[in-house]
């Protein structure tokens, strides 16, 4: 070969290497599952479902919802956490996950994954956590209620969907606040506790707006105050504790994650696809008729949100201490 032939065919090996180094990552190009780390009925599985569904029209590949509970959320969370990096497993999570791994750390556990293995792509919804009870109960209101745990420390429970959990944390906070008593009863998330607290295993609970508002509306559950800064949408007529006087918040919300290590071409086609989403009639419709409006984040947005959020949540576990 002479020599000019030689440079025309290292020429053309650069151009079609650079071509190919620049060529955009070809994903998905099969399944993706999504783990919902709870079981199905709580508030993950709610926004989750709805959301898979218009992430597979949108990225032309089935999203697949796989629930899997455990350890409040923990097990699902870790699972992700630990995944390969490559776009095919992605997680929908609450607010329990910038607690988890601090209250492992308080009960002396090996932490079972720590926030920077996961990275935000976009947070869905954002709900104060709302105080229920059964319909048939004696409590017709949060005075009522207050007044009963005062003068019966230990006789009454409440539900939660595990340790430290989104159900969890706001009770032991309205505790704390409001000097008073009651024996905590983990569930391996929302959906059990619910049934739970319709079946009388236990008195009281708190949970996201669309974990409960079908409960409300069909007679069963009497909400008797919110975790939020204002009124509602859903429930108009429920008073927030901060309105009563009583300055605690806490707002349970639902978010996309992926491994921290996942490259920058999949995050942004993920976090194109989770804004689409965000916007799709059909999520919007199945979501607000659960009484949980799309309150989208995009990722740097959302990052900044959860970062601040986690900080107070560590602080939050800390004071609430080792619970057995």
């Amino acid at each position: 070969m002479n020599t000019s032939r030689l440079l025309a065919f290292c020429a053309l090996c650069f151009l079609v290497s650079s071509v190919g180094a620049q060529a955009p990552e070809a994903w998905p190009t099969k399944p993706i599952t999504m783990v919902v780390p709870f079981p199905p009925g709580g508030v993950a599985d709610a926004v989750g479902r709805p959301v898979a569904e218009a992430l597979s029209r949108i990225l032309g590949q089935p999203v697949v919802v796989e629930n899997k509970p455990g350890a409040g959320g923990g097990i699902g969370m870790a699972s992700v956490a630990k995944s390969k990096p490559d776009g095919y497993t992605i997680l929908m999570a609450l607010s329990s996950i910038s607690i988890i791994p601090e209250a492992d750390k308080i009960v002396g556990r090996e932490q079972s994954f720590q926030l920077n293995q996961l990275k935000p792509i976009a947070r869905f919804t954002a709900d104060p956590t709302v105080l229920v009870v059964r319909a048939d109960s004696p409590w017709k209101d949060y005075k009522s209620f207050i007044a009963a745990m005062r003068a019966n420390p230990g006789k009454y429970n409440f539900g939660s969907s595990g340790n430290y959990g989104t159900m969890h944390v706001p009770m032991e906070m309205l505790k704390s606040s409001e000097k008073f008593y009651m024996v905590h009863i983990p569930y391996t998330g929302a959906g059990p506790a619910i049934v739970g607290l319709l079946g009388g295993q236990v008195d009281a609970l708190a949970t996201g707006p669309s974990s409960i508002v079908q409960q409300i509306k069909a007679g069963k559950v009497r909400a008797l105050a919110h975790w939020g800064d204002g009124r509602l949408a859903s429930m108009p007529e429920v008073p927030s504790f901060k309105e009563m006087g009583i300055k605690i918040e806490f707002a349970q919300w639902a978010g996309l994650f992926i491994p921290s290590a996942t490259s920058d071409s999949i995050t942004n086609k993920l976090r194109d696809a989770a804004k689409q989403a965000a916007v799709d009639d059909r999520v919007r419709s199945v979501i607000n008729s659960a009484g949980s409006p799309i309150q989208y984040l995009d990722a740097p947005e959302f990052k900044v949100y959860w970062d601040k959020e986690s900080s107070q949540m560590v602080d939050i576990v800390k004071k609430i201490g080792k619970v057995e």
